[in-house]
């Protein structure tokens, strides 16, 4: 720091903050630490008695916090993504659409482990909002080594560590099994339910088709959906490993391709994902789908809707939070489930 006359503080970088009093109306920061003098800042200066004030000194190969910023947010920032203004060496990033948020979690990390920067961001492949934070980026103190700054830019790659996908317009065709249902002995639920959580993201369902379990049925209503335009085919019932539960098979049969008959999830073990023509997504739901607040589903969804294409490696992953504990008072996504 060097300290300076107030008059000539044009164009420098302030020390720490310096506090407005007015009787009655304010005690606060009227200019904050970093902040750059302009020459509409002397005589507000002068006016809460900084005759005199301490400055940056700038030094070669440093950077002001501010400057190291707008550096991070560089690293960060992508498509569908709005910043706040530069304070205090922090921004923030908004979504500007309802949409997918992947993050790069392995880069991210290695920044992060640089020490005197941050990145701070909500979960990977979780839904988010139009309006809604995604991340923050902040530089801890006031200048920071332009050295460092540019391994953090190295280790990026070039490649932004966020990435937005918006909704897509979706259509979508259930296929419901069970011989139980299709005798009317009890009432269908899992329709309802599916409908419900499709509404939340503006999905149109062509209909529901309810069969008994004949394999040949099954895979005829399911190829029938996708040749009407049908975006992704949601089949309830015939999940388990019953004899009588032939939707597995049934799928299998139209030639999709599975990439997996099972999920480390709880409520969804006996989740089936298959690709259609490689990118029409057929979902097996469990029967926990029809009766658990949470379960797979809810985790899966939102990345159909982004056309965000889900391998056994993903699924894989998500045995790490994907225990739901079911509680009274459920707080999705606002939990631990799936992340």
């Amino acid at each position: 720091m060097k300290l300076i006359d107030a008059r000539d503080a044009v164009g420098h970088v302030l020390c720490h903050d310096l506090t407005q009093i007015i009787k009655g109306k304010t005690k606060d920061a009227v200019f904050r630490k970093g902040h750059v003098v302009i020459e509409e800042d002397i005589p507000v200066l002068l006016s809460i008695g900084k005759e005199h004030l301490y400055v940056w000194e700038k030094q070669e190969g440093m950077l002001h916090e501010n400057e190291a910023a707008e550096m991070l947010y560089g690293i960060c920032r992508n498509e569908y993504m709005s910043p706040t203004e530069v304070k205090e060496g922090k921004i923030e990033l908004i979504a500007e659409v309802d949409g997918l948020l992947k993050i790069d979690v392995d880069r991210m990390k290695k920044i992060n482990s640089l020490g005197e920067m941050m990145i701070a961001t909500r979960h990977s492949n979780f839904p988010v909002k139009k309006g809604d934070k995604l991340a923050g980026t902040r530089i801890i103190p006031l200048v920071i080594e332009a050295e460092k700054m540019d391994e953090a830019v190295r280790i990026a790659g070039g490649e932004q560590l966020m990435e937005l996908l918006p909704f897509r317009n979706k259509k979508a065709g259930i296929v419901t099994t069970g011989s139980e249902v299709f005798h009317g002995r009890i009432k269908d639920a899992f329709g309802p339910v599916i409908r419900e959580k499709l509404g939340e993201y503006g999905v149109e369902v062509l209909g529901q088709k309810i069969l008994e379990d004949d394999p040949d049925e099954i895979s005829k209503a399911i190829e029938g959906f996708i040749r009407s335009g049908a975006d992704m085919v949601i089949c309830t019932g015939g999940m388990s490993v019953d004899p009588d539960d032939t939707t597995p098979a049934a799928i299998k049969n139209t030639g999709a391709r599975i990439v997996s008959y099972g999920a480390p999830v709880l409520p969804g073990a006996m989740f089936l994902l298959a690709y259609h023509d490689g990118n029409v997504p057929i979902l097996g739901l469990p029967g926990c789908v029809m009766y658990s607040k949470r379960t797979i589903f809810d985790l899966v969804l939102p990345r159909v809707m982004a056309d965000d294409n889900i391998t056994i490696d993903d699924l894989a992953g998500l045995g790490h939070g994907g225990l739901c504990l079911s509680c009274k008072a459920c707080t999705f996504p606002n939990c631990g489930f799936g992340k």
